[in-house]
């Protein structure tokens, strides 16, 4: 457990290296111009935009860093040559990954509590309310990040990291639009679209079921029974992600 935690540690000291808490500060400038139009146009509906636009960013920005740090994993260690020197030694390959992705989860863990307490240093200061939707949207995006970066990480044990960055990419805006899609093969007279679009809802995850920033812009109270199967769904998508990811990584040969 302590060369796991090593590692996770250092892949976290890696990614600060990579200055992604420069992401915070631009977090932080794009918020206050934001809230200082926000200001300027609207007063009425002040508290909804501003969880809306502050959220959104948050979301955009933590989403494009996971996708970036989990899809060019195993090219930079690869390109550095110290993946020779991890698969080496004791630890096996598939700790080895898991470690890494300890890493990158802990990385996106603190980028989200920082860009959390600007966000809600911005609220209070325009005294507009901490709500319990808010906190659940904040949770849903975690999970998001999860899958994601889980997703990034079985991509990078075989593909480029273009290709890893591409398909994970898709996925993103896929799993945010599977509903679309299954609606879309419901709709169409084609049996081989319908056939697709159903094979494509249930290939995919389905992202919708983790965001809840709609019902913080709204706030619309999220229930515990909710929150708990957003989480076993990502849990299950994430899992899924990592076997498949640790049984390619165990059979690639780096020679």
């Amino acid at each position: 457990m302590g060369a796991f935690t090593a590692m996770a540690w250092n892949g976290f000291r890696e990614a600060r290296r990579n200055r992604v808490t420069v992401l915070v500060g631009a977090f932080a400038l794009v918020l206050l111009f934001a809230t200082t139009l926000v200001t300027e146009v609207t007063v009425s509906t002040f508290d909804r935009v501003v969880t809306d636009f502050g959220l959104g960013v948050m979301s955009l920005l933590l989403v494009f860093l996971s996708i970036y740090l989990s899809s060019g994993l195993l090219s930079r260690e690869i390109e550095r040559r110290t993946i020779f020197l991890m698969v080496s030694k004791p630890m096996s390959r598939s700790r080895f990954l898991l470690a890494r992705l300890a890493g990158n989860m802990l990385t996106l863990g603190v980028l989200l509590v920082a860009m959390t307490l600007l966000f809600w240093l911005q609220l209070v200061l325009n005294m507009a309310p901490i709500t319990q939707p808010q906190l659940a949207a904040l949770w849903g995006l975690y999970l998001e990040l999860f899958v994601l970066t889980s997703a990034g990480f079985l991509l990078s044990t075989f593909a480029s990291q273009l290709v890893s960055a591409l398909v994970s990419t898709g996925l993103y805006f896929a799993g945010h639009l599977s509903a679309d899609i299954y609606n879309l093969g419901t709709r169409s007279k084609s049996e081989f679209v319908a056939w697709i679009c159903k094979a494509t809802y249930y290939a995919l995850p389905n992202l919708e079921r983790l965001n809840f920033r709609p019902r913080a812009t709204y706030v619309i109270p999220v229930v515990a029974s909710e929150l708990a199967t957003a989480t076993l769904y990502a849990l299950g998508w994430g899992a899924l992600f990592c076997v498949l990811a640790t049984l390619v990584f165990e059979r690639r040969d780096f020679r």
